[in-house]
């Protein structure tokens, strides 16, 4: 007896249940044993053929992988104060500057995007207000800003960050700097909420000093949101 491969299924089925009727007409083991094995295989060939399931899942597995810090604004939303945890880590003071890296965590079940600089309001103990700068570079953090911002997606539990720092020595005729900020007042780019945070900046045993250039103004800022891999820590 001759057996051929068939790929169309309902072919398959047709040779299956031929061989079967054949065995019943020969009544031997022989035959019997050949239609079943070669039953199997047409069946379970036509299984294969049939279950594209288990690649189907492989591909879209492979497709689905969404980097923290990958620019997709048009697949999420901006972040706004609500559904982010803000505070200061990482902080030190080092060449003439005190400061730290703001930390935006993303504390939502959904996808947000941040760019651009945040908005920081400096506040002393006596209430005082000043609005921190826009650093086009820093010498903590080796932060320089490149135009266009980065666009930073946030997955649920993600950081974005933003470096603040300040002069921490009085400059030109000054013999002492202004009193520091205690408290910052932070919104993240393009929102208009606020969350109020201690300036205390523990690795530099200070809060953040309000120190001024030679010309008066201040020199605390804050540079663009940006991801932690691309600052020192």
């Amino acid at each position: 007896m001759r057996f051929q491969v068939v790929s169309d299924p309902r072919a398959r089925s047709a040779a299956c249940h031929g061989l079967t009727r054949a065995a019943a007409r020969g009544r031997t083991a022989t035959v019997s044993a050949l239609a079943a094995a070669a039953c199997g295989l047409v069946m379970t060939a036509c299984g294969s053929q049939n279950s594209p399931g288990a690649a189907s899942s492989a591909a879209s597995s492979a497709g689905t992988t969404v980097s923290s810090d990958s620019p997709s604004p048009a697949s999420s939303d901006a972040c706004v104060t609500a559904q982010l945890k803000i505070s200061i880590i990482d902080t030190s003071a080092l060449a003439g500057q005190a400061g730290g890296y703001l930390q935006f965590t993303n504390d939502s079940h959904t996808l947000c995007r941040m760019s651009g600089w945040p908005a920081v309001i400096g506040l002393t103990a006596t209430g005082s207000a000043t609005r921190l700068r826009r650093l086009p570079s820093t010498m903590f953090g080796a932060w320089h800003y490149t135009a266009p911002p980065p666009v930073v997606t946030l997955r649920p539990g993600a950081s974005a960050y933003a470096v603040v720092a300040a002069d921490d020595q009085p400059a030109g005729g000054n013999t002492r700097c202004p009193a520091p900020y205690v408290r910052l007042r932070v919104s993240p780019p393009g929102d208009s909420g606020n969350v109020t945070i201690s300036a205390w900046l523990p690795g530099a045993r200070s809060y953040l000093p309000a120190c001024t250039s030679a010309d008066g103004s201040p020199t605390a800022g804050t540079s663009t949101i940006t991801t932690l891999s691309s600052l020192p820590h």
